[in-house]
């Protein structure tokens, strides 16, 4: 079953990208009691997401918290060491980056998808989501192939 509007976040470990390393993190503690746009990618360095998704962000990100929003996160089904380096090559200070390295999060949000044909394995599809307080105050899940509804820029305007 896929996580809709008003559902409280289920409870999964994910791996926060430090400069001091990898560090773990329950996701129902990580999202409680502030404002965290989440958005997700197939995967760290691929096209879209290096190209549009994550600059989308990262171009954004004082506008996002001028809204209301604390921090800003990507998620993916990446190890965080990749993620990390994803971060760095890209400038990504403002972006909270953290890995969902077995897609366990992404599959208990329902939102993993089948990328094996492509060689890439189990993997999140790709959305944005605000998550207000541990609860879901907006979803945007991308059809396949697509990049338009999470967007940063798609995001905002619905702030």
């Amino acid at each position: 079953m896929t996580i809709n509007v008003g559902d409280k976040l289920p409870s999964a470990t994910l791996v926060k990208a430090t400069e001091n390393g990898p560090e773990a993190v329950n996701s129902a503690d990580y999202f409680a009691g502030r404002r965290v746009a989440l958005f997700a990618v197939p995967g760290a360095f691929t096209p879209t997401c290096s190209a549009k998704h994550l600059p989308g962000f990262i171009e954004k990100a004082a506008d996002l918290k001028a809204k209301g929003i604390d921090e800003i996160a990507c998620t993916s089904v990446n190890d965080p060491f990749v993620l990390g380096a994803w971060s760095k090559s890209a400038g990504a200070a403002d972006v909270t980056m953290l890995a969902d390295g077995n897609g366990d999060f992404a599959e208990a949000l329902g939102l993993s998808m089948d990328g094996t044909k492509f060689g890439m394995g189990k993997r999140s599809q790709r959305y944005a989501m605000v998550i207000n307080d541990g609860v879901v105050e907006q979803l945007h899940v991308e059809a396949p192939g697509e990049f338009k509804v999470s967007s940063a820029d798609h995001l905002l305007g619905n702030l």
